[in-house]
């Protein structure tokens, strides 16, 4: 794992090897250990590198034999192991045992081709030297991010946001209608950011830069069968089965391909226990495990987590997360993120990481995924049981299906049968709708919007459901009900934000790698296939996997209903002693000067709180999303501080294309190549 960065000059200039160490420095929590430089025609490369595989002789940027390709990398390639015998007989000589070697000679035997042969998770650059070409290019899924940003037709990217911002020329500005779409959607929908003017390069695309000419396209998309097609097939439980229990365990097992230890979280329910199960049973690795318990008993699951740490024999660490703990290390969460946040649940996510990292570990399996491709979350049942009860919209039972869903969300359980009749009758009849599955939760969030001042809701798109209409594939239409919702989850919410803000964010900003053998994309692809009473029966959820935890693990763990993580908001922000930096940032004062929310509603809604007053879901969302982007505001753009460039006690590696670039000579302790 590592962080990368560059800058590709159109114009007849060179990159200063100065502005790669300060967009270095910004991301060194990315990659501690060491660092690496090129400089080429008109190219600058950086690489921050988490040794984790090949720690020796791994060190980036690596180059093809003759030093016409560079690469930078940031992921990992689990099939490298593979790879690299089909490379040497094609005549392909490596230098080091690294994966990023195997990937850039993949590259210079495939070109763009040569993502559909890579099994990781990974955004990384590749400089073609005699082309004069530049090609980026993002993992299936964004587990690893990548953004860019235009500058006088220079392109700047990088692994986050920040190191792009030290450039002088790169405005720092909110984008409001990534705002709008982050109060709707919990993240911008990509591949929009948080900032006006800079882009993620979506998941599973590639950007071509050749000659002031940018090319971007995709090599890899989610699907699903025809529904007519799937219901005529006869499948046996016992097969699939079988055949997903073996995908499972070789997508955990190359997942433990490092130099270093290989942890496991370990939350208590089914998905994580199963991958920390195959690791203890199928591998025969020493496996410590790490989790996180609340002091808040309605978010706490710390007595699974140890029950299955014991059946297990795990070495088990566990973080304690109160409400002050997350509401005194709240801007650093954010200023990780990069975005503003609906939710507070990454943050108990940084304690986590910072645990494993005290504990010695580069790497973690965790078990996301599984409720996004075998249908685990509430939000599928709902759509099942409203096209249940459109069938007969009159029906006074059918509705009463939906008190079964909500026992730990709060204040929602208590609500009578008409409530809940009301709240989920809404286009209630309009099956068709490509987003009946997520429309009534969409709608729902809107409401937060109430709380922006009239400059952005002037500004605002007022019809959400185009946004997501224009990112559906021509076939959406012929898939199963289960599977629409699933591509608009997996699309929206687990590639934008799960992975993003709770996953890699958190992880790195400690400098820990998660791996996730349930987005190992022949899982996924496994998974996408199957019929929907394979994922979701009645209304049991993950039922295929259910069927492996009867196999492997205790009924109290398999049998648990889903639980979804959540932390709390609330009393994170206002409790005994509450951080300074809330009441100062939601003062009319200070949330006049971005001028994106209005004072007077957000007074209300913080003398509401103050009052003593238990306030509701949606707004416990527009009070973490107000003090986030209030935070992204102060962070980024009223008090952005740039990190000190890297020094002459840093381990830098810089490689200089021949004719040499004009620079100053090696400062001491710093490795030189050159081409």
């Amino acid at each position: 794992m590592c962080g990368i960065a560059g800058i590709l000059h159109q114009a007849e200039e060179p990159v200063r090897e100065e502005q790669i160490r300060r967009m270095l420095a910004m991301i060194r929590h990315r990659g501690p250990d060491e660092f690496g430089i090129f400089l080429g025609d008109k190219i600058g490369l950086g690489s921050a590198r988490l040794s984790i595989i090949d720690l020796s002789s791994g060190q980036q940027p690596i180059s093809n034999e003759d030093g016409t390709l560079w690469i930078v990398f940031n992921g990992e390639i689990f099939n490298h192991v593979e790879l690299r015998p089909e490379l040497e007989a094609r005549g392909h000589r490596f230098t080091t045992q690294s994966d990023t070697e195997v990937l850039l000679h993949l590259y210079e035997e495939f070109g763009s081709k040569c993502l559909e042969r890579l099994n990781g998770q990974f955004a990384f650059a590749i400089w073609d030297e005699n082309e004069k070409t530049l090609f980026l290019a993002r993992d299936r899924l964004g587990i690893r991010p990548l953004f860019f940003t235009f500058q006088r037709d220079n392109l700047i990217f990088a692994s986050e946001i920040k190191a792009l911002l030290t450039d002088p020329r790169v405005r720092r500005e909110i984008d409001t209608t990534a705002l709008d779409q982050t109060f709707t959607f919990w993240a911008p929908l990509s591949p929009r950011t948080a900032f006006r003017g800079i882009f993620e390069l979506p998941p599973a695309h590639f950007l071509l830069a050749h000659h002031g000419e940018i090319e971007i396209e995709n090599y890899w998309q989610l699907d699903f069968p025809d529904a007519t097609a799937t219901a005529a097939k006869k499948i046996h439980i016992e097969n699939v089965l079988e055949e997903f229990s073996t995908l499972l365990v070789d997508a955990t097992k190359i997942r433990l391909r490092a130099d270093v230890p290989v942890g496991a979280y370990l939350s208590g329910g089914l998905d994580s226990s199963l991958i920390a199960f195959m690791v203890q049973n199928f591998t025969g690795a020493d496996l410590d495990t790490f989790s996180i318990a609340f002091d808040d008993a309605q978010f706490d699951e710390s007595f699974y987590q140890q029950q299955m740490a014991r059946q297990l024999g795990t070495k088990h660490q566990i973080v304690h997360a109160t409400h002050a703990d997350i509401g005194s290390i709240f801007p650093e969460v954010v200023w990780h993120t990069e975005v503003p946040l609906m939710r507070t649940a990454p943050a108990p996510m940084f304690l986590l990481s910072k645990l494993v990292r005290d504990c010695g570990y580069k790497v973690v399996l965790t078990g996301e995924g599984a409720d996004e491709f075998l249908a685990g979350y509430d939000i599928f049942k709902e759509a099942k049981i409203r096209r249940f009860w459109a069938r007969q919209p009159e029906s006074q039972w059918r509705p009463l299906l939906f008190q079964r869903l909500y026992a730990d969300v709060k204040n929602f359980s208590a609500n009578n049968a008409a409530m809940l009749a009301a709240f989920f009758r809404e286009d209630l009849l309009d099956v068709d709708a490509p987003d009946f599955s997520h429309a009534i939760r969409w709608r729902n969030n809107r409401r937060t919007r109430r709380f922006f001042s009239d400059a952005v809701l002037q500004n605002a798109n007022p019809n959400f459901k185009k946004s997501v209409a224009a990112r559906l594939p021509m076939q959406f239409r012929d898939w199963e009900p289960l599977a629409r919702a699933q591509f608009l989850e997996i699309k929206i919410f687990l590639s934008q934000y799960l992975l993003s803000s709770q996953g890699d964010r958190m992880a790195m900003a400690h400098s820990v790698e998660g791996r996730f053998p349930f987005l190992d994309f022949r899982v996924v692809e496994f998974c996408n296939q199957l019929p929907s009473k394979f994922k979701l029966r009645g209304l049991t959820e993950k039922f295929l996997l259910k069927q492996l935890g009867k196999k492997w693990l205790p009924p109290e763990i398999w049998q648990r209903r889903k639980r979804p993580y959540r932390a709390p908001i609330q009393r994170s922000f206002f409790n005994g002693n509450p951080p300074d930096y809330v009441r100062e940032l939601l003062s009319p004062e200070r949330l006049k000067e971005p001028g994106l929310f209005n004072p007077t509603a957000v007074e209300q809604l913080v003398a509401k709180i103050e009052n003593e007053r238990e306030i509701g879901e949606t707004d416990e969302m527009a009070l973490a999303g107000i003090l986030s982007t209030q935070l992204l505001h102060e962070l980024f753009i009223r008090n952005f501080k740039l990190k000190p460039p890297l020094s002459e006690n840093d381990p830098v590696k810089v490689c200089v294309h021949q004719p040499p670039l004009k620079r100053q000579p090696a400062i001491d302790g710093e490795k030189s190549c050159a081409t």
